[in-house]
């Protein structure tokens, strides 16, 4: 058992700790008081979260990595520096690639020599380049988001011309001590996407692990525990409410359908709902369009015709993405997935139950609010 902080401390191991879930790699010179922080508590946070997430802390002079080896969440992508897009699969390629690269140094190296190198550790890897403009775009926004990420530094010229011109040169220092504290364990021991999402099923520990889905996805859907382990997080929720309070100031919400945790300063999330633009507000107006609907799950069809007519009736709080409702559509299931309020199979849109929070003027009996 793990004695409670001092009153004195207790803030700021909250703080440390609630930073450390947004953002598991905390540079010196990006977060100066947050990485201070984390270097004063580094062993009680450490002993948080492995003994109460499976977790592992490793803090270096300029550097902090919260390794979450315990649950692998399946929706939240890499994003692209400049506009916060998903990373696209080329991209994840050439990030690996680049990052393979100059894993074992050197510490200063040419944009022409980093290239060489990607290219021999593809063809190590049995991976076919193309030399294409799509390609080198790709690259650098890997480079980029290494830059973003304080892996390397631009030290004469910018990365950005290569995408243009093959011929474009730049220097780099790279960080290889950095470079070492990406990878989650799980990816040593996993050959495939699936395998390594297989991984994160892996209950080794069912508190840690229950305690990971929790922090780490939106909802946790009673349908995704087995009638035993139900139980068990049943039993155990107030201790959990304890725990989650402790660490991060947050509140465990429980229905009849699941378990979320709720974070009443929205910082430990990527991503926000509701959240403001035009697919966000249509978010919200499709929820309640569909808690209106008779049937659950809803053709896909239906729900593009019920976007296109919120589009038409709230023309003039949309942007122009309302003149395309097969892609407003797509947008709006897109962040609705995310959040775990709308899932998508065989062409039929079901609405989950943590969306009724939203529908403010559907009332259904037979649902209880989650």
């Amino acid at each position: 058992m793990i004695a409670s902080p001092s009153p004195a401390v207790a803030p700021e191991l909250r703080e440390a700790a609630r930073h450390l879930i947004a953002h598991p790699l905390v540079l010196a010179e990006r977060y100066p008081d947050k990485f201070r922080l984390i270097r004063r508590h580094e062993q009680q946070l450490d002993r948080w979260f492995t003994q109460r997430f499976g977790y592992r802390l490793q803090v270096t002079a300029d550097a902090a990595r919260l390794f979450k080896s315990t649950v692998v969440a399946s929706r939240r992508p890499l994003r692209a520096t400049a506009k916060r897009r998903p990373f696209s699969l080329r991209e994840y390629t050439m990030l690996a690639l680049a990052l393979a690269a100059v894993s074992a140094g050197p510490n200063i190296i040419s944009l022409r020599d980093l290239v060489h190198r990607i290219r021999s550790a593809a063809a190590e890897a049995d991976i076919a380049l193309a030399e294409t403009f799509a390609e080198r775009r790709a690259l650098v926004t890997a480079l980029r988001w290494m830059i973003g990420h304080g892996v390397a530094t631009e030290l004469h010229d910018r990365v950005e011309g290569y995408a243009a011109d093959d011929a474009a040169d730049a220097v780099l220092r790279i960080r290889p001590d950095r470079v070492a504290l990406l990878p989650l364990p799980a990816l040593a021991r996993a050959s495939t996407a699936n395998e390594l999402l297989d991984r994160s099923e892996r209950r080794i520990s069912f508190r840690a692990w229950i305690r990971s889905m929790l922090i780490e996805e939106p909802v946790l859907y009673r349908e995704e525990v087995d009638e035993p382990e139900w139980t068990e997080l049943r039993k155990r929720l107030r201790d959990e409410a304890t725990i989650f309070n402790e660490m991060f100031g947050a509140r465990i919400e429980a229905r009849a359908e699941g378990v979320l945790v709720i974070d009443p300063d929205g910082e430990m999330t990527d991503t926000r709902f509701p959240v403001a633009g035009t697919s966000g507000h249509a978010a919200l107006l499709l929820i309640e369009q569909l808690a209106e609907m008779d049937r659950n799950p809803i053709p896909r069809n239906a729900v593009v015709s019920a976007v296109a007519k919120l589009a038409r009736e709230h023309r003039r709080y949309l942007s122009s993405l309302a003149d395309d409702a097969e892609k407003l559509t797509r947008d709006v299931l897109e962040r609705l997935i995310d959040h775990r309020l709308v899932d998508v199979a065989d062409d039929e849109v079901r609405l989950l139950p943590a969306a009724w929070r939203y529908a403010v003027d559907v009332k259904y009996e037979q649902m209880s609010l989650l």
